[in-house]
């Protein structure tokens, strides 16, 4: 059994400890939001936050992520203003098409917005470098963390 502390909960997982924290959070403990994308942490799909830092989990082995406070988009919104003002920046701007990509995209931006309170478009552009979005919906999410910075420095 493998420990994980997950959005704020302690919760154990039955899987080896390589393997990666993308299949204990949809198959070990059932939280479907993060995304298999591409298995090779190119696309973005699976981010979650490793101790605040936006992290590609099908890259990061649970064995490693025992000792990491472990924030999904399931926890995403009750981790405090900036996660509640990107949410909200995304309905707002109305930024999903197909939705595939958004929780990848939703963390990276969270991360982003805490790093960087007042981001402009090349500060945007090289944080999500790499979260991929099929629709091409990027010039809404460039919009939605532009509004969601607004909404949290509010």
């Amino acid at each position: 059994m493998v420990k994980l502390t997950v959005n704020g909960r302690a919760l154990e997982v039955d899987m080896p400890e390589d393997t990666p924290l993308l299949w204990a959070l949809r198959d070990g403990l059932g939280m479907t939001g993060t995304k298999y994308g591409c298995g090779i942490a190119a696309c973005g799909a699976c981010t979650v936050h490793a101790d605040g830092v936006a992290t590609r989990s099908c890259q990061l082995p649970i064995g490693d992520a025992a000792t990491m406070k472990i924030t999904t988009i399931e926890g995403v919104a009750a981790s405090g203003k900036i996660g509640k003002a990107v949410q909200a920046a995304w309905q707002e701007m109305d930024v999903v098409q197909c939705g595939y990509c958004q929780s990848g995209q939703i963390m990276s931006a969270v991360a982003l917005v805490a790093e960087n309170p007042n981001p402009n478009d090349a500060d945007i552009d090289a944080a999500m470098d790499g979260n991929v979005c099929r629709c091409a919906t990027y010039v809404r999410i460039r919009a939605a963390i532009k509004r969601a910075a607004q909404l949290a420095r509010a």
